[in-house]
């Protein structure tokens, strides 16, 4: 396939951003070798106002689109030919326009636990403060150690890995995935199991968005694309957009195939203050990826009930 000009990959500026569009870049290289020998892919930095505001939560200043906001913006605006993200990032109600196309094979889906102080979560104990900005973290350390105080912890890996250090808290709970890309696992002292926290909605997973309508540049950017990781993230993101999830939402989600070749999807809402979670789970034909997804929610907004979202 012939690209007249170099392809510009759109992605946020941070060391792990860089490290997922490096990814892309190599994947889109082994399959077309000529990309590399004419150095015909360029890496885009785009700030976002996630970025820049620090802070505040994202519950208070927008939600996980601001991440994606101003590289959308980008990408319609034909400044840049695809953009890379943290899947788990970027919104299910994706804006008008814009289609995600590929996902890289999945890294590890499971949280883990950093701390200079205890060496797993069971030795947390009462008083013990662990940084983290994710509802769903918050929620299920509750349930599992009501008398831990959590607080939220903004910023690039980097910047929470100073706090760690500065004592800001005990302990902070991160992606593993994360940790794998930028080579720095060794400093886990704890790989959660997802039995004791179940993930958030297409974590590990790198996803490739393009203009809707750019028939070249999606067809190259489908030659990347993980068939059994897509279909999985489609059935998680299905049931997040179908419970109406926000980032103030603590939902865990996570889609496998089993023996059979079926996908088997769990879902999991945990109250916030972790006093009661609610569970949920189906398996379909990855052909029926999404529906599975909104059995799930289903099943999950019965047992919660629809106070729950209030």
């Amino acid at each position: 396939m012939k690209i007249k000009k170099n392809l510009r990959i759109g992605t946020r500026g941070s060391l792990l951003a860089m490290k997922q569009a490096n990814e892309v870049k190599e994947e889109l290289e082994k399959k077309f070798p000529e990309m590399r020998a004419q150095s015909s892919i360029d890496i885009i930095k785009i700030k976002t106002s996630g970025d820049i505001n620090q802070n505040q939560s994202l519950s208070e200043i927008g939600g996980k689109g601001l991440f994606s906001k101003e590289i959308d913006q980008a990408l319609l605006r034909s400044e840049v030919d695809l953009a890379v993200h943290s899947l788990k990032d970027l919104e299910t109600a994706i804006p008008e326009g814009i289609v995600l196309v590929s996902v890289l094979k999945r890294e590890d889906v499971r949280d883990a636990m950093l701390s200079n102080k205890v060496s797993s979560l069971a030795s947390l104990g009462r008083g013990n403060v662990v940084g983290t900005c994710s509802p769903r973290r918050k929620a299920h350390l509750l349930r599992l150690h009501p008398h831990l105080q959590c607080v939220d912890l903004r910023g690039n890996l980097q910047t929470r890995m100073q706090k760690l250090e500065n004592g800001n808290c005990d302990a902070m709970i991160l992606a593993m995935a994360g940790l794998n890309r930028l080579g720095i696992a060794s400093l886990v002292k704890e790989v959660i199991p997802i039995e004791t926290i179940l993930p958030a909605v297409a974590q590990g997973a790198i996803g490739i968005t393009c203009r809707k309508g750019d028939k070249k540049i999606i067809e190259l950017v489908k030659m990347v694309n993980d068939k059994q990781t897509m279909d999985c993230v489609k059935c998680e993101r299905s049931m997040l957009a179908a419970l109406g999830g926000t980032c103030n939402t603590p939902i865990g989600g996570l889609a496998v195939f089993n023996n059979k070749n079926e996908i088997w999807l769990r879902g999991i809402l945990v109250k916030p203050d972790g006093t009661e979670a609610f569970h949920a789970s189906c398996t379909g034909m990855a052909v029926e990826s999404e529906k599975i997804g909104y059995d799930v929610e289903i099943e999950l907004y019965k047992k919660a009930g629809s106070n729950f979202f209030e």
